[in-house]
């Protein structure tokens, strides 16, 4: 008798598995979605960034990483593609670990700003300036919040960080970190007007350097992927097992790239799939589910927003297939 309910509890609870444990195939899952959306060619390159309107336009990659560090690729998965503005959401995880939460707040803000990313007049019309850490005046401006000893050991806190999340060491493209240095005017007067209201914190010159210099940082999909399983998995790398932030931390992060991960296009991007992510003119996109994947995507061509046009398509059919969303 007790044999016969031990067998009826494990059929019904067979049964009763929602479709996603009842166990997709992910590779299968990744193989099916980079085929679909391979002959999507809407967008265009960035032109603003010469390097970035040389890379060819026809790479795309996917990628699939668990909470407990299996891996999913499809496509160009081992291009280096410069990280871009993606960096700005594991960046602000050690600026929150260095300085608390309510720093983040009173000292950059979390307020989408409705504007593009690279927007002089969000400055001016919030009285907060800054606003949102994930634009480029946040991102100098945590950039600029970062204590060290000098330049140098700032850059190794900011490159030592990238990589726990990646799980590998990483570098500078060069040729990306060459071309935004010789047409980073706009940025440069971001940090100077921050500047006049207070709102960087550390030598101007310095924090666009080292805020152009993590944006130029190369990585591939598979790592973008990595990088948002280990938020997928509270702050601890789900490859290396290392803990690169504090769970406590992960909620305001993962938060703040819900609101404003996608540029202005953010709350259209949360409206139809429903997953925190951050995007980066490089063409890379990571999102997370919280407590499963980190999913990433890369395409060069992006939209007027900046976001990469393929990714985006990838990883909302993703989410839908795998009821993602947060919200339902």
């Amino acid at each position: 008798m007790n044999q016969l309910r031990i067998l009826v509890v494990f059929v019904v609870s067979i049964i009763c598995l929602p479709a996603q444990a009842a166990e997709i195939d992910l590779q299968k899952l990744v193989n099916e979605v980079h085929a679909q959306f391979a002959n999507e060619n809407s967008g265009k390159n960035p032109d603003y960034i010469p390097a970035l309107a040389a890379v060819d336009s026809k790479l795309f990659a996917v990628s699939i990483v668990t909470a407990d560090g299996k891996s999913y690729s499809a496509g160009d998965i081992k291009h280096e593609l410069s990280i871009q503005s993606v960096s700005k959401a594991f960046n602000l995880s050690a600026v929150m670990q260095q300085h608390g939460e309510t720093a983040i707040v009173e000292k950059i803000g979390v307020n989408a700003t409705g504007l593009p990313f690279s927007s002089i007049m969000a400055i001016e019309l919030n009285e907060e300036r800054s606003v949102n850490p994930l634009v480029n005046a946040g991102a100098i401006a945590q950039v600029s919040l970062l204590e060290a000893k000098n330049a140098n050991k700032k850059w190794q806190m900011i490159e030592s960080n990238l990589e726990l999340f990646a799980g590998r060491d990483l570098s500078v493209m060069k040729d990306i970190y060459k071309s935004e240095t010789d047409t980073n005017t706009k940025n440069q007067a971001i940090a100077r007007l921050l500047a006049n209201y207070g709102r960087l914190y550390d030598d101007i010159e310095e924090s666009v350097d080292l805020y152009t210099r993590m944006c130029s940082v190369g990585v591939n999909t598979h790592d973008l992927a990595v990088m948002g399983a280990t938020y997928a998995n509270s702050g601890k790398n789900p490859v290396t097992g290392k803990t690169v932030v504090e769970a406590k931390y992960v909620p305001k992060l993962l938060a703040v790239m819900a609101t404003a991960g996608l540029y202005d296009d953010s709350g259209l991007w949360l409206y139809k799939v429903g997953l925190p992510a951050k995007s980066g003119v490089g063409g890379g996109i990571v999102a997370v589910v919280p407590g499963k994947y980190g999913i990433a995507a890369f395409s060069p061509p992006v939209d007027a927003a900046g976001n990469s046009v393929r990714a985006q398509l990838a990883i909302e059919e993703i989410a839908k297939r795998l009821n993602a969303n947060v919200f339902q």
